[in-house]
């Protein structure tokens, strides 16, 4: 496993990095080392994940050991009480809390965790809906399972549940757990197999981890962060997946309360007052005061009656006052600082007097309900979120509004009030963190561009910003914007021009071409519902014009690719997925066409990798509704906010934009998912011709975009890239960084014998001496992201040059020899950039640029372009004084080898010259005939002298070596090991010529202790 030494901490990294990972862990390193925030911004597929974990981690260790069993802080709580160790403790090293959006997210994280070299004491929070094993419990969903829960885990309930009370000794008798990485999965497993509750177990261990793994509202919501013992002193808060966290932040310090929850939490407090009633006179049970509730609901009423009288002038716009109002709207029903605190108690008290009637738990019953969610704790949550901290000082940042709206169901016709309190400052719910001391605060995702706004609403400071490119090559990428459709229709999606026919028919006959030439999988992506459903209808009902009995826009599109429409109903999203995925694969047609909206399920966190999605299709810009008065409100409070301080700071306006875009980005981020991935990218709104607009696309997009004039250069171009698309990329023949390491076993399980070729990865090590090196200093960059896997010549990182594989090889030659025949063709661009393709781009300029010479290995499928190539490239060695080998078979008499030296040839037949300029011509053979055969002769002697599992099990070792899924130490080793019986010995010296030089003195070590074992 690599080793990397970033500003002094020593990184274990279980890959070769890319030169953009290293610069990631370097910014994660360096915030930590100066206890700031950072914003970190790095495309999907560029392991950011495992780069923000070894950075961590490796920054933690640094520091000290990780705890290993039952840390001593576990033992002085243990004898302090949690509440005086809560008060007294001080973690000698900082705790990581690992936040994400969701569980699965979470689970991903896990995975990568495993897979580094780390192993700190981990532990993992999850909802009781995800750990609970009861079975009474289980079932119920929200507050409901919450009171469910608690119910059975009081001591004197008649259901006591049993796994609760097996926590604290299996902690106890099992101190090593969390030291190996463990899931949701592993906790629900270790409860049934072994009994504790899975939920409370990880309650518990959570107070002695390195790294705690969380959802991101045990940190956002204030009831859930306050039940967490956790020394927050220096510690690391980590936002994963955080490009929502705005606007979770802002959700999480608002609410509303609409008159029907209103109406609910007075009808409990009626209930409650007539069973505590009931209760006196039955049993003299004075421990709740009827007084009580009945004054709960009698200002409830009153809060009813007055927000009845708010006076509503326009229904668009409501009625707003600053945020401090609401202190104004409360004290006039006698509801202060002081008493609010007298009636959240009440609260609580009705909350438990409702449960226990619900359960029956003191009549003995038969109304045992699982679990209720009582209307009151919902008011008792907004009473705290006013009243919180005994303050009003973050009043100013909230807008008290009153809107009315239809009513429903029985209602039908009349009107209802709801009354919000809307936060527009998301860092509220982040600024607690600040007073509580923690050390660093990172936010990282693939899509925060643009990442002024973000980090300007979160009003915190990122003294370190980070948006990160990507580690695919410019030729994986098709990036353009389309201003007009076939007929030369303006594509503009605003409210003016998106509901004509002309429009939604021009976008129609686009996406039919665009569903003939893009392969696969195409998503295409709308501002809004609304006009999703518009176009849809459009399409089903228009024809071709000047055509009779012509099929529909919709028969067209249906033609090309099977539909799969967006459902608004979340509960009908997994069929809609499991539809598309079923009709990709249909082999009666060329795949399919997801329709989806900007800021729905598809566009948020899903991966469309590979042939699920080869485009994506942007229709337009997804602002939000400007009447929403929510949305008019944030930009009121921004404007203000601005000449507040003088017109510095986020305008309305620029946040209205900036949202939009960040919307974009997210549904585009779903194509191009790893290194050998490639997509296109579509903008069908001449809005996205400003450069103002583009400047906020992410920036690893950026450079590819192209404006088109015509919709014909569109076609064009779009289908000469994915005509080539099988050409650009080279096969998953290795586990890459975005695939997960398996062992020897699991590779040798994992696809049959045959098919491992391992007489490709025998090749005679080529020795070539430092002055036939070229000078790569001023492309190292452009190499490590343009070039592939080696299969056996050495072990190298997953993104620099080597020996490729057959198949690819014979590709790049072909396009290569292609070029050389046609040197003196200009370019389509007429640039020669090498970030073009097919005559506007070079695939092969970066991979020409090594530090060692390259072999280019040609398959027997292009022997007829190997004549004409040969030709070409021994005239243009004469004419510019480069040297190259004679082409000599490897294992097959068609295969052909070139080897480029000193210059670089791109694909339109330049030729760039090595800045060290060679004078003399190098020419020498690279592999003689005796050198063809050796690969093959030694497998066979290895095929004759092992056995069949023998046999197997070396050749599962070459993979393993190959792909970097072991040590390469423990790969020799066991290799000798195989070749150590006396007769094998000739193979146990053979094999070094296999052996990459740097790795002969560490072959002759164990080829040595083999050689006396074997002797003795």
């Amino acid at each position: 496993m690599p080793t990397y030494k970033i500003r002094g901490i020593d990184v274990d990294f279980p890959f070769e990095a890319y030169d953009c990972q290293l610069v990631y862990m370097e910014k994660v390193i360096q915030s930590l080392q100066n206890k700031c925030n950072a914003l970190l911004e790095s495309p999907t597929g560029t392991g950011k994940t495992l780069c923000l974990l070894c950075a961590a981690l490796a920054w933690r260790k640094s520091l000290g050991a990780f705890s290993r069993g039952r840390s001593e802080r576990s033992k002085v709580r243990g004898s302090q009480g949690d509440d005086e160790f809560s008060q007294t403790q001080s973690s000698e090293f900082p705790r990581i809390i690992y936040t994400s959006r969701t569980h699965s997210q979470i689970r991903q994280v896990i995975q990568e965790l495993k897979r580094s070299n780390y192993r700190p004491k981990t532990v993992v929070l999850g909802s009781r809906e995800q750990l609970c094993i009861n079975d009474q419990v289980r079932s119920l969903r929200g507050k409901a399972q919450t009171n469910a829960c608690h119910a059975l885990c009081r001591k004197r309930s008649k259901r006591y549940c049993s796994h609760f009370s097996r926590v604290t000794e299996f902690v106890k008798k099992n101190p090593g757990i969390g030291d190996d990485p463990i899931d949701i999965e592993d906790l629900v497993n270790i409860g049934r197999s072994s009994g504790p509750c899975p939920y409370y177990l990880s309650r518990d261990l959570h107070k002695d981890v390195d790294i705690l793994f969380a959802p991101y509202n045990y940190l956002i919501d204030r009831g859930n962060r306050k039940s967490l013992k956790i020394d927050w002193q220096n510690s690391i808060l980590i936002f994963d997946e955080a490009h929502n966290l705005e606007g979770l932040c802002a959700d999480a310090a608002s609410f509303d309360l609409p008159a029907s929850l209103l109406t609910a939490c007075i009808s409990e407090a009626q209930k409650c007052i007539d069973l505590s009633i009931t209760r006196r006179d039955e049993s003299s049970d004075k421990s709740c005061n009827p007084d009580n509730f009945a004054i709960l609901r009698a200002l409830l009423l009153k809060l009813e009656k007055r927000i009845a009288e708010v006076p509503i002038e326009s229904k668009e716009l409501g009625f707003t006052k600053p945020g401090p109002y609401i202190y104004q709207l409360l004290s006039e029903l006698n509801i202060t600082q002081e008493t609010a605190d007298m009636l959240t108690d009440i609260i609580e008290k009705a909350c438990v007097l409702l449960e226990e009637d619900a359960n029956g738990s003191d009549s003995g019953g038969t109304n045992k309900s699982n679990g209720t969610y009582f209307r009151l704790e919902s008011m008792g949550d907004i009473l705290n979120m006013i009243f919180r901290d005994n303050s009003n000082a973050h009043a100013q940042y909230y807008r008290v509004h009153v809107h009315e709206v239809e009513a429903t169901d029985s209602f039908r016709g009349k009107t209802s009030r709801t009354l919000s309190w809307w936060c527009f400052n998301p860092g509220v719910a982040l600024e607690e963190f600040s007073r509580l001391g923690v050390g660093s605060i990172i936010l990282t995702s693939g899509t925060l561009s643009p990442m002024d706004s973000f980090a300007e609403e979160l009003k915190l400071e990122f003294p370190i910003l980070l948006e990160n490119p990507h580690v695919i090559s410019g030729n994986q990428i098709w990036a353009g914007v389309a201003p007009a459709g076939p007929s030369g229709y303006c594509f503009n999606s605003s409210y003016r021009n998106r509901g004509s026919i002309e429009y939604k028919s021009e976008l129609g006959n686009a996406i039919v071409n665009f569903a003939r030439i893009v392969p696969d999988g195409l998503l295409v992506f709308f501002p809004s519902y609304y006009l999703l459903e518009q176009c849809i209808n459009c399409w089903k009902t228009t024809g071709q014009q000047n055509l009779t009995n012509s099929t529909t826009i919709w028969e067209r599109i249906c033609k090309h690719k099977l539909p799969v429409v967006e459902p608004r109903q979340s509960s009908l999203f997994p069929t809609a997925i499991e539809d598309y995925m079923t009709k990709l694969n249909e082999t009666s047609s060329s795949g399919a066409v997801f329709f989806a909206v900007c800021r729905g399920k598809v566009s948020e966190g899903l991966d469309f990798a590979d042939r699920a999605g080869r485009a994506v299709v942007i229709t337009g810009l997804p602002f939000s509704t400007m009447t929403d008065p929510k949305v008019r409100l944030k930009r009121e409070y921004l404007d203000l906010q601005s000449q507040k301080f003088g017109n510095k700071g986020l305008t309305g306006e620029e946040w209205y934009t900036q949202q939009a875009s960040r919307a974009v980005n997210q549904a585009v981020g779903r194509v191009i998912r790893h290194k050998h991935d490639y997509g296109a990218i579509i903008f069908c709104d001449e809005r996205f011709t400003n450069l103002n607009r583009q400047a906020q696309i992410s920036l690893w997009i950026r450079p590819h975009v192209k404006c088109y004039s015509k919709f014909g250069d569109i076609v064009y171009t779009l289908t000469r890239f994915f005509r080539d698309g099988g050409a650009r990329v080279p096969p998953k023949l290795e586990l890459t960084q975005n695939e997960d390491s398996e062992s020897v076993r699991g590779l040798e399980s994992s696809q049959p014998l045959e098919k491992y070729h391992p007489e490709k990865l025998l090749l005679p090590q080529i020795k070539i001496e430092p002055s036939c090196s070229l000078d790569t200093s001023s492309s190292t960059k452009q190499v490590k992201q343009n070039s592939i896997f080696s299969l056996w010549r050495e072990v190298v990182p997953a993104n620099r040059s080597s020996l490729t594989s057959d198949k690819i090889s014979q590709d790049s030659f072909l396009r290569c020899s292609s070029d050389l025949r046609t040197m003196k063709e200009p370019s389509i661009s007429g640039k020669g950039s090498s970030q073009d393709f097919d005559g506007e781009n070079s695939d092969l300029a970066a991979s020409s640029i090594l530090k060692k010479r390259r072999l280019l290995i040609t398959g027997p499928d292009q022997s007829k372009h190997h004549e004409k190539s040969d030709h070409n490239v021994s005239n243009l060695a004469k004419k510019k004084s480069f040297g190259f080998t004679e082409n000599v078979s490897i294992q097959n008499p068609l295969e052909r080898v070139v080897l480029l030296d000193d210059e670089i040839v791109t694909e339109n037949g330049t030729v760039a010259h090595n800045i060290r300029e060679h004078k003399d011509v190098l020419s020498q053979s690279v592999l003689n005939n005796k050198e063809e055969t050796k690969g093959s002769a030694f497998l066979t002697q290895v095929r004759e002298k092992l056995t069949d599992a023998e046999y197997k099990e070396f050749v599962g070792f070459m993979k393993a070596l190959k792909s970097k899924a072991m040590k390469i130490g423990h790969v020799l080793q066991s290799i000798a090991r195989l070749f150590s019986v006396p007769d094998r010995r000739p193979l146990l010296h053979g094999f070094k010529d296999y052996v990459p030089t740097k790795y002969h003195s560490l072959y002759e070590h164990y080829l040595c202790n083999k050689s006396d074992a074997a002797d003795i």
